[in-house]
């Protein structure tokens, strides 16, 4: 998949969440969807880096 020039990479899918690598950095992406008579209405998405480990606030991780 690419967004703006950039591979991402989906290593993980926890529902509508993704988990994996953009440009070489650990990331999560979000996407949703509303679906209208089986086509992409609309389509809202998120993308965030994943701090080091040793840099979380706590152990739950991203999701």
């Amino acid at each position: 998949m690419t967004s703006q020039g950039i591979t991402m990479k989906y290593n993980k899918v926890h529902m509508l969440l993704g988990e994996g690598t953009m440009g070489g950095k650990h990331t999560s992406f979000y996407d949703l969807f509303r679906i209208e008579n089986g086509k992409i209405m609309e389509h809202w998405d998120t993308i965030e880096e994943i701090p080091a480990k040793e840099n979380w606030k706590n152990n739950n991780g991203k999701f």
